[in-house]
């Protein structure tokens, strides 16, 4: 399939569903109040439009694309098609760090809440790293460490949440995942660190690509690999661990985007990387779609739709290494 029709056709599903987004939910917004906000004109739906949807669709895409490259890094590293940043427990011990600030220091600045997000999501793949002791983990060893190590920090999010019942409703949708009440704010703090570590990593594309080659090819290269796979470790941590600081513990975006943009492009990641950031955007913002109409007036969290999709994904590549191993 030509790459660049692909590329072009994932901006343009993006752009529409970011529409869609806009328009759909309890209260139906009409296409021509859509345009008349963005060319601030003032009219009756400016006010959801506004301050409402539009700050909530910019982090969905925003989150998505930091989750879907991060997803892309891990599976090129570990050469590994279930590694991602949920499954090996990343996520979720981003999750526990941002729960423990926004729980036991209710009064930190809002640049500390990616910090911490950050710190953990670093926790969480340093204890894994020490569980293994290597990066070239068989596909089911490594889910399964990951799952472990994912479950300790759930466990330590659910202890947070039995010590602060009063605040039971907020970390109940941190955990599952919601885009619910997002405002611009969000979006100044998650637009800087994409905006600079997506094109970071793209750059560093034929680094990734090298490193498909394995360890003896690469070290006879020159290449050095610890440093290398340090650098790209840590921006992998990073933009999972800033996406999840501000929607929360979503899972199977890093599994799902990858996996479709490689199956559509190939596995160069010149290529493979755009096209995944645009399709975590989209799957992101699908979801948060889905769910704000499918039970008017209530909406469904975007961690369970996007659940409902990446599960059955993540039981079929089992099944598929599975078969591998036949």
């Amino acid at each position: 399939m030509n790459k660049s029709i692909v590329l072009a056709a994932s901006l343009l599903a993006l752009l529409l569903l970011t529409v869609l987004s806009v328009r759909v939910g309890a209260v139906p917004v009409p296409f021509g109040d859509i345009g008349s906000t963005l060319l601030g004109e003032p009219n009756k739906s400016y006010f959801i439009v506004h301050d409402v949807r539009l700050p909530r669709v910019l982090v969905a895409i925003l989150a998505g694309m930091g989750l879907a490259v991060g997803g892309v890094i891990l599976q090129g590293l570990v050469r590994n098609p279930l590694a991602s940043p949920d499954v090996i427990g990343i996520t979720k011990g981003a999750g526990f760090a941002a729960a423990a600030l926004i729980f036991l220091f209710p009064g930190a600045p809002g640049y500390a809440l990616p910090m911490a997000a950050f710190a953990g999501a670093l926790a969480a793949f340093a204890i894994l790293l020490g569980l293994s002791r290597r990066l070239t983990l068989s596909p089911s060893a490594l889910a399964l460490t990951g799952i472990a190590v994912g479950a300790v920090f759930q466990a330590g999010t659910q202890y947070l949440i039995v010590s602060h019942p009063a605040d039971v409703s907020m970390a109940l949708l941190w955990m599952t995942g919601s885009l619910w009440s997002r405002r611009w704010k969000d979006v100044l703090t998650l637009l800087p660190w994409i905006v600079v570590l997506v094109p970071l990593v793209w750059r560093l594309y034929p680094k990734l690509n090298v490193l498909q080659f394995g360890d003896e090819t690469v070290t006879s290269l020159g290449v050095n690999l610890r440093g290398e796979r340090l650098l790209l470790l840590l921006l992998a941590v990073a933009l999972a661990g800033i996406s999840v600081s501000a929607v929360g513990a979503i899972g199977f975006i890093g599994l799902v985007a990858p996996h479709i943009a490689r199956s559509l492009v190939g596995a160069k990641h010149q290529w493979l990387i755009p096209v995944a950031a645009l399709l975590g955007a989209d799957l992101m913002l699908l979801g948060d779609a889905v769910g704000r109409i499918v039970i008017i007036p209530r909406e469904v969290p975007v961690g369970i739709m996007t659940a409902v999709i990446g599960a059955p994904y993540f039981i079929y590549l089992l099944q598929k290494e599975r078969w591998k191993l036949r």
